[in-house]
């Protein structure tokens, strides 16, 4: 797509600005009806910049070991996000991932796709999972994590259509993130997928990339594999 879209912001979502002299400003580009980006102006912008995919962020913390019914009670809906500005809206409002508690996830996923086994979009699919050890990783997994997102609300992998959503979790040894996908079955579609996720998120060649398929009886095809 060689032109960025926007749209209009809606007057309930512009930015009270204190400063005299800004809102002055803002007040004249709008008089001239000019456009008005995060780029030109980080507080007074008049246009969004949207997304292809309205994405969803979820969160939760189990604590202890529990099981699946008081798991999904557990996992909470935080913000639904539509454009490039309320995604960075979100992401610097939040807890980076090496901030969080330990038995932590943060899921991302399409709007309307539960992060679950059980949902329809998720249930003949599988995940990329790569770990990585906490203690030669530290604030690395921030970006590991920033770089997967990007590359998921930018439509950047080849087969996007194929994406469900994304998951970072915090364990006591380990951080763990890894990108769901529709299907299972290895194939050049789904080989090709993997090394992609390894391009984009810069993974070290030391880690492994591995596809595991959901569920306990996955389909003839779907096998574990380590992407090469």
């Amino acid at each position: 797509m060689t032109d960025i879209q926007t749209r209009p912001v809606h007057q309930a979502e512009e930015t009270v600005v204190a400063d005299n002299n800004t809102q002055e400003k803002s007040a004249d580009a709008v008089a001239d009806n000019s456009i008005t980006t995060v780029f030109h102006d980080r507080s007074n912008y008049n246009v969004k910049h949207p997304l292809q995919n309205t994405w969803t962020l979820w969160f939760d913390n189990p604590g202890k070991k529990a099981n699946t019914q008081s798991w999904s009670q557990n996992l909470k809906e935080i913000v639904s996000i539509d454009t490039v500005e309320d995604f960075w809206g979100v992401y610097n409002n939040i807890s980076k991932v090496n901030h969080l508690e330990i038995s932590s996830n943060f899921h991302f996923f399409k709007k309307g796709v539960r992060p679950e086994w059980e949902d329809p979009m998720n249930a003949e699919g599988g995940k990329f999972g790569i770990q990585f050890p906490r203690n030669r990783t530290g604030e690395a997994i921030n970006d590991y994590w920033l770089h997967l997102l990007l590359a998921m609300i930018g439509e950047q992998f080849a087969k996007e259509d194929e994406i469900c959503g994304a998951i970072v979790s915090v364990r006591k040894f380990f951080f763990r993130v890894s990108l769901w996908v529709k299907h299972s079955e290895k194939n050049e579609t789904l080989e090709a997928l993997g090394r992609q996720v390894k391009e984009v998120m810069n993974v070290p060649d030391n880690i492994p990339v591995e596809f595991t398929p959901h569920g306990e009886t996955p389909s003839e095809n779907a096998v574990k594999f380590v992407v090469q």
